[in-house]
């Protein structure tokens, strides 16, 4: 399917499905929020998601969304990663995806569609796959965490509330998600201040819905993980 998709409300859901070819997806207003089994992605304007071939997503939109979508064909599939990313698109990327996704001559279109793969290859991705629990006992407590990131509740207090011991739960996030809690927690709440940011909330107002104790630390996180401090992403957001 090339086309666009939308708008989208805000918090509208897309089911589960798949595809026997790659798909690349772009918000052009909004935010798109992908979901596979091996993860969640954000994709804010001037970002392009990148689903495989065959893997299983859902989606969920982010104010309000105008989704453009580009299929890649399987035989091309193999220049972009194995699993779904996120890319930072470059001026050139994003009007080559948007010029395609509207061109009704297929020579034109194989030309633009090279430019968007030769550019998405050499496209810096964003770093920020939030891993999902497949067991009931972790996934109990991420879902609290996913509907409130702020919350501060010890892992204990959670484990107390979900019927799961510390100690349980503990060695689940390390076995199945191959983190701590802590390092879990910091990549959902950086996940939501991406969004939070896109949309145009300070610096200082994000840090306290998401829970952190002053803006200093989470300058620090955010930078840890995106490469570049909240204020700088927050501006190249609005440009």
């Amino acid at each position: 399917m090339t086309g666009a998709c939308g708008p989208l409300a805000h918090g509208e859901d897309v089911a589960a499905h798949s595809h026997d070819f790659g798909q690349l997806r772009y918000a052009a207003s909004g935010a798109l929020v992908t979901t596979t089994r091996a993860g969640t992605w954000v994709a804010p304007a001037n970002r392009i998601t990148w689903v495989p071939p065959r893997h299983v997503h859902s989606s969920r939109s982010h104010g309000e969304t105008e989704v453009r979508l580009l299929a890649v064909p399987a035989t091309e599939a193999g220049r972009l990663p194995a699993e779904p990313s996120v890319f930072v698109a470059s001026a050139l990327l994003r009007e080559a995806f948007l010029a395609m996704t509207g061109e009704p001559d297929p020579a034109r279109a194989g030309l633009l569609l090279e430019v968007v793969l030769s550019e998405l290859v050499r496209a810096p991705q964003e770093p920020l796959r939030l891993p999902e629990p497949a067991d009931p006992r972790l996934k109990a407590v991420t879902d609290l965490l996913d509907a409130d990131p702020a919350n501060p509740a010890t892992l204990a207090q959670l484990g107390h509330r979900t019927g799961a011991s510390e100690r349980t739960l503990s060695r689940l996030f390390g076995s199945e998600l191959a983190m701590s809690f802590p390092q879990w927690r910091t990549l959902l709440r950086v996940q939501r201040a991406v969004l939070e940011l896109g949309d145009g909330t300070s610096v200082t107002h994000t840090a306290t819905r998401l829970g952190w104790a002053n803006p200093g630390s989470f300058i620090d996180a955010f930078t840890a993980l995106v490469g570049r401090t909240p204020g700088r992403y927050r501006a190249e957001a609005a440009g």
